[in-house]
C-alpha cells in the first residue's frame, strides 16, 4: 500500500470509497508511479461524479512532476476547451498540454546518438524499457493526441491541419511500438503492467476503429505513410480495454458508446449495438448514478430505444441542477 501524506490510499481496484469523499483525500507527500496512478483514479472518480474543480485541485500539486497528473490535468482542460470553444479556454489548455508533454518527456527513455542513428536503419522494439518509461510513452502519446485536437480547434487552416496530422502520426507510431512491447513483455502479472496494457488497448483500438471508418480511397493513401485500420481488431481491443481493471477502462467504454450510439448512425455504417452499449454502461450507472457523462449516454440509448420520457428525465438530471445552482460548476479554468 502506498503511503500518502499522513494517510494512505488503496489500490486502483478499490477506489469506490473515494467517489464522494474528496474532503478525506490527503495531499501526497511523495509521488511514485503507483501512487500517481492511484491519485489519478481518484480524480477520474471525481470527474465522473461531476466534481471537475475538485479533480483539478487534486491533480494540480503534482501535474508538473508526475506524468499521470499531467495527463489528467490537461485532459480536463482540453475537455473544457473542446466544449466551450472559448479562446481563453483553448489558450489555457494549449499551454497546459505543452507543459504536460515536457513532464512526460522527462520520464521517457533517452536514446544515445548511436541508438538514434541505428533506429533510422533498423526497426527496433523497445522491449528493454523500464516500467516508468513504458507508462511515459503511453502518457506522451495521449498528450500528443490532445494537442493535435486543440491544434485543429485553434486555427482552421492548412498549416494547423499539417501540424495536427504530424502529431497524430507520431502518437500512432508510439502506440504501435508500445504494442510491440506488450507482445514481448515477460512480466504480465503486475498492476503496473495491467495499467500499461489498458493504455495500449485504448490507443490501438481507437486508432484502428477511427481509421477503418474512413473511405477506402483515403485509407489506401494513408497506408503509404504507415497508417492502417481494421474495424474488427479495433473493436476487439477496445472491448478488452473496457473489461480490464485499468484506469483507462472507462475511456474504452466511452469510445465504444460513442461508436454505437453516434458514429454508426451518422456514417450510415449500420445500426449501433445497443445491447452491448447498455451492458457497457450498466456498471457505471450503478457506480455513478448522478454522473453527467453517464446520464448523457443513458439518455442517448433511451432515445434510440424510443423511450423519450426516460431520455428527458436523464437530460434534466444532467442540465437543470447545474443551472439552478444545486450542482457545482462542471468546468473551471486551471493554470
Amino acid at each position: 500500500m502506498a503511503h500518502v501524506g499522513n494517510g494512505s490510499v488503496n489500490s486502483v481496484e478499490d477506489d469506490d470509497c473515494f467517489e464522494d469523499a474528496y474532503d478525506r483525500i490527503p495531499v501526497a507527500g511523495k509521488m511514485d508511479l503507483k501512487t500517481s496512478i492511484e491519485e489519478c483514479s481518484m480524480a477520474l472518480n471525481l470527474v465522473l461524479n461531476n466534481k471537475f474543480s475538485e479533480a483539478l485541485e487534486l491533480l494540480k500539486p503534482w501535474w508538473k512532476n508526475s506524468m499521470y497528473h499531467a495527463l489528467g490535468y490537461s485532459s480536463i482542460l482540453v475537455m473544457q476547451a473542446a466544449m466551450t470553444f472559448e479562446h481563453r479556454d483553448i489558450q489555457t489548455a494549449m499551454a497546459v498540454i505543452k507543459e504536460a508533454l515536457n513532464t512526460c518527456q522527462r520520464f521517457r527513455k533517452r536514446n544515445s546518438v548511436v541508438e538514434s542513428l541505428s533506429s533510422l536503419v533498423i526497426k527496433q522494439t523497445n522491449d528493454n524499457l523500464r516500467e516508468e518509461e513504458m507508462h511515459a510513452e503511453i502518457c506522451y502519446a495521449e498528450c500528443l493526441l490532445q494537442k493535435a485536437t486543440l491544434t485543429f480547434v485553434q486555427d482552421e487552416n492548412m498549416i494547423s491541419f499539417i501540424k495536427g496530422g504530424i502529431k497524430i502520426r507520431t502518437s500512432y507510431q508510439i502506440y504501435k511500438e508500445c504494442q510491440n512491447v506488450l507482445n514481448v513483455c515477460q512480466d504480465q502479472s503486475s498492476e503496473s503492467f495491467r495499467q500499461f496494457e489498458g493504455g495500449v488497448r485504448l490507443g490501438i483500438g481507437s486508432f484502428n476503429l477511427m481509421l477503418s471508418l474512413l473511405p477506402q480511397r483515403i485509407l489506401r493513401l494513408l497506408e503509404f505513410i504507415g497508417f492502417s485500420g481494421n474495424r474488427d481488431f479495433g473493436l476487439a481491443q477496445l472491448r478488452e480495454g473496457a473489461a480490464s481493471h485499468s484506469i483507462r477502462a472507462i475511456l474504452s467504454v466511452l469510445t465504444l458508446l460513442f461508436y454505437h450510439t453516434y458514429v454508426t448512425l451518422i456514417l450510415g455504417s449500420g445500426e449501433g449495438n445497443l445491447v452491448e452499449a447498455e451492458a457497457l454502461l450498466e456498471p457505471y450507472m450503478e457506480k455513478f448514478p448522478d454522473g453527467s457523462i453517464i446520464l448523457f449516454y443513458s439518455a442517448r440509448i433511451a432515445v434510440l430505444r424510443g423511450n423519450f420520457e426516460k431520455a428527458r428525465l436523464n437530460l434534466r438530471s444532467v442540465f437543470l441542477p447545474s443551472l439552478s445552482g444545486d450542482r457545482s460548476t462542471i468546468f473551471v479554468t486551471g493554470s
